[in-house]
């Protein structure tokens, strides 16, 4: 049977189609208005023909007089369109609240969409689309239908915020058609990947060592940048972008900018790629001897400050070195920050240039004259100084001749007698004392100096006129050692008792003999001027030998010469002399 309602729902002015079918008789009429009717069923897509425009709606005519309004922003191209225009339509209800039949155009579309879709794509396939939005785990693009781009596969790196994308249309590969759920993933990286891949061959087979190609700056590191040449990246390294000094490359790039460099090397192996930015410019050490020969004087600015030296920068690409060593003639500096400062302009001498390695030695010292080349001039040998003790060493003591200069005052240099074992037994630092000017190398800028040399050698005259061999004499056991005993005859002056000179027999250990502080009486055996030393014996003098030499008729042992510093003045005016052989 006819459903009446249906038809009262479709129009009340019947056109002459539907009286034709009204006019058929019997079965026959039911069939064709069945038929018809059949074609307006929801959730099918009929055609419409726009008959007007009703504020922010668009009126289409749907069939049998009926009639639908659609909202203005389903239409993407709304200035074109005109009346009589066909628009493809899904129907949602046939009657809605108004008394209209509901029709959508925007589903209608991603119906036709996701068909054609279904019809012409396949998985694999590149689409474009405009991203509209984000959702969990990713972003909406719209190809024609949504379709889902997960974030993993939105970049090759994934990127901070994926959200940036939103508004842009992209490129993408199709990784799934879900036909029943109609569901589509896609994948921009899987694009971006074999794109590169495709590219990498091309550019792999026709790059050369040499040629200047342009690339996008794509990542920046410490050390370096990467640049996409189309395909695959070069590494661009931080010592190939400037003849200058650059601390990091964000100095001179940016990322995705563009650049021209050149292919420095290929390792097609390993596919790796050498760039260079500096070389396509002329090295400024090619003419470096001409423009800075060794001995010119020029001036520079201090970039660098290390523990060893600071680097002076000539001009951009072209630093030299002014060691520690080179920078004062005269003063110790023990950080070049005591001579100067970063970014301060001053003048230098270059020394050395070695072009294979691109360095340059430089000093600063050698702008003023060398005081140490009128050294000899101003303290000939033999010239008495006076001086402050500056520091001590094991070996001898520093003193000050003037500002920058000192002298060596060897431990052997500070008495004639006394055997100095730290120069801490004679002077002390800070003290003034005179000294004589033993040599002076300018060279080696050393000065060598001497405390004794102020008085008479007493190995010369006073020690053998004093102590003479077959004397008995009187002293005190000092130290005792597996040899021998050291006896103590006057002040700074000892003499050797050997072992062998203790007793008439064999004695193992000589403090079975004697202990140290005793007073013994001993023979002196020689007196060795060149090797300034003075044998004794202790059996010899016990002995009591009448041949000894007394130096009167007195008995042995009321002959026990004690000099003093009084009678030896030749070797006791400084008051610290001791003789110790």
């Amino acid at each position: 049977m006819i459903d009446h309602n249906l038809i009262g729902a479709l129009g009340g002015d019947l056109d002459a189609e539907l009286a034709n079918l009204l006019g058929a008789k019997g079965g026959a009429m039911e069939t064709l208005l069945n038929d018809k009717i059949g074609d307006l069923s929801p959730g099918k897509l009929i055609k419409g023909k726009i008959i007007g425009f009703q504020g922010e709606d668009v009126v289409v005519e749907v069939g049998l007089k009926s009639e639908g309004l659609i909202p203005r922003e389903e239409f993407e191209n709304m200035p074109d369109l005109k009346v009589g225009d066909s628009v493809d339509l899904l129907l949602e209800s046939l009657e809605g609240d108004d008394g209209t039949v509901q029709v959508s155009k925007r589903r209608a579309d991603r119906m036709l969409n996701w068909q054609r879709i279904i019809d012409t794509q396949r998985e694999g396939d590149v689409v474009e689309g405009m991203v509209t939005r984000k959702i969990k785990g990713g972003l909406l693009v719209d190809i024609g239908v949504p379709v889902f781009l997960p974030a993993s596969q939105v970049d090759v790196r994934r990127p901070g915020e994926i959200g940036d994308y939103i508004g842009r249309k992209i490129r993408a590969q199709i990784l799934k058609i879900d036909t029943e759920r109609k569901n589509i993933v896609i994948s921009r990286r899987k694009l971006i990947e074999d794109e590169r891949d495709a590219a990498k061959k091309r550019l792999m087979s026709t790059l050369k060592e040499g040629e200047v190609v342009t690339g996008t700056v794509k990542n920046i590191a410490d050390f370096g940048a990467f640049i996409d040449l189309g395909g695959i990246d070069g590494l661009l390294h931080i010592t190939d972008m400037s003849w200058g000094r650059i601390n990091h490359p964000s100095e001179l790039l940016r990322i995705d900018q563009k650049i021209e460099v050149k292919v420095l090397n290929i390792d097609r192996e390993k596919e790796k790629i050498a760039l260079g930015l500096k070389q396509r410019e002329a090295s400024p050490w090619e003419e470096i001897e001409k423009k800075y020969p060794v001995g010119s004087r020029v001036r520079g600015s201090v970039v660098n400050l290390m523990s060893y030296g600071a680097f002076v920068r000539l001009e951009d690409g072209i630093e030299g070195l002014v060691h520690i060593s080179e920078m004062s003639w005269t003063r110790r500096i023990n950080h070049p920050s005591e001579m100067v400062q970063p970014n301060q302009e001053v003048d230098v001498v270059v020394l050395e240039i070695n072009k294979e390695k691109q360095e340059i030695s430089l000093g600063m010292k050698q702008i003023e004259v060398n005081p140490w080349e009128l050294v000899g001039e101003k303290y000939p040998t033999g010239t008495i100084i006076e001086g402050k003790v500056r520091n001590l060493a094991n070996y001898g003591a520093f003193v000050e001749i003037e500002p920058g200069i000192d002298g060596l005052l060897h431990i052997s240099d500070m008495s004639w007698t006394r055997k100095v074992t730290h120069p801490n037994e004679v002077v002390k630092k800070g003290d003034s004392i005179r000294c004589v000017v033993l040599e002076v190398d300018q060279e080696k800028q050393r000065i060598s100096l001497g405390l004794k040399q102020l008085t008479e050698d007493p190995w010369v005259a006073a020690i053998p006129e004093h102590y003479k061999p077959g004397m008995v004499v009187r002293g005190a056991v000092t130290k005792i050692t597996n040899f021998g005993v050291f006896v103590e005859l006057e002040s700074d002056l000892e003499g050797l008792l050997h072992i062998s000179e203790l007793a008439d027999h064999k004695v193992e250990n000589p403090q079975d003999v004697v202990k140290p502080g005793d007073e013994v009486d001993v023979k002196i055996l020689r007196v060795d001027t060149g090797d300034r030393k003075i044998g004794l014996s202790l059996k010899r003098a016990q002995w009591g030998d009448s041949t000894q030499a007394r130096g009167s008729d007195e008995p042995a042992d009321r002959l026990t010469p004690k000099p003093t510093r009084g009678g030896m003045d030749t070797h006791g005016s400084m008051g610290t002399d001791k003789i110790k052989l």
